[in-house]
């Protein structure tokens, strides 16, 4: 027969038997294979509350099969009911791929709606800009630079018997002298620029002198006056000479005519806006060998147009 040992012993051998170590806690992973498809019986069993933070290496086994736990978790939670998602062929569940919001073409719409904007801005500029050029021409148009002959200074006068270049006899005359002009430019917000053709000293359809105006430049609401030299020694006559009468001292009288053409030309907007002016001068006059006076002109004298 058995004793029975009382509640004093037990307590007393209670210390002096050997102290086991915990057991170390167990944890199931659930695995995306095919075993998925029996149920979710492996997802309800939940980890040992029978946790010893005193062993490290349990605690990293922990944490990293605590986040495969999640993981898997993720693919049972967002399937819903069982059975309900679809699986491929290794049995991982199919995820959902997040779509981007609107297709490629409401993208490539706005580029070329701002595009056209971009279009529709700089031709609208290009058509402003026009206007305001063409503007500020027909606003400059009037002003025009107003040229007068003034005085014609004859410093040698001479015409006598001779010959041209090839042997053949003819009248010869020679004149140099001074041409005065007064240039007057009523423009308020250009300058011009100044210019002529040869200014000839015409006898009967012969240019017998010749000079060139420089071209200058005048600033607005100014006048000037400037000054072309005319030369032209032994120019042959031909047959217009042979009405002329002549001494030694030279011809008494001879009727010339001044002919040349001014241009003027004004930068209203830099190269973009110009105004450009033309005028055409006729003058007569006559030339007295014996008389070395200044010849004068009157404003009705001339003809401008």
């Amino acid at each position: 027969m058995l004793s029975t040992k009382s509640e004093s012993d037990i307590t007393s051998l209670a210390p002096s038997s050997p102290s086991r170590s915990p057991k170390r806690p167990v944890y199931y992973v659930q695995s995306p294979s095919r075993d998925s498809h029996d149920g979710d019986k492996s997802s309800t069993m939940q980890p040992s509350p029978m946790e010893s933070p005193s062993h490290p290496s349990s605690v990293g086994r922990h944490s990293r099969n605590s986040s495969a736990s999640r993981f898997s978790g993720i693919f049972r939670s967002s399937s819903g009911r069982k059975g309900g998602r679809k699986r491929n062929d290794k049995g991982w569940p199919e995820c959902g791929v997040i779509m981007e919001e609107g297709p490629y073409d409401e993208f490539e719409d706005k580029a070329f709606t701002r595009r056209c904007q971009a279009l529709i801005a700089l031709f609208t500029f290009v058509v402003l800009f026009t206007v305001f050029c063409l503007i500020i021409w027909g606003a400059s148009r009037p002003y025009k630079a107003e040229i007068l002959v003034k005085s014609f200074a004859v410093h040698n006068f001479y015409i006598g018997e001779g010959s041209d270049f090839s042997g053949v006899p003819t009248k010869l005359l020679t004149v140099n002298g001074t041409l005065k002009l007064s240039v007057y430019n009523p423009a308020t917000i250009f300058g011009i620029h100044v210019t002529s053709n040869p200014v000839n000293l015409v006898y009967s359809e012969i240019p017998v002198a010749t000079g060139q105006l420089k071209k200058y430049y005048q600033p607005r609401k100014s006048r000037r006056t400037v000054s072309v030299v005319l030369e032209g020694k032994k120019v042959p006559l031909y047959g217009a000479g042979s009405t002329l009468t002549f001494t030694q001292n030279g011809a008494a009288e001879i009727p010339l005519v001044l002919k040349f053409e001014v241009r003027s030309r004004g930068n209203v907007v830099g190269k973009l806006v110009r105004t450009k002016h033309l005028k055409q001068i006729s003058c007569p006059l006559v030339i007295d060998s014996t008389k070395t006076k200044l010849i004068k002109f009157k404003k009705t004298t001339c003809t401008y147009h």
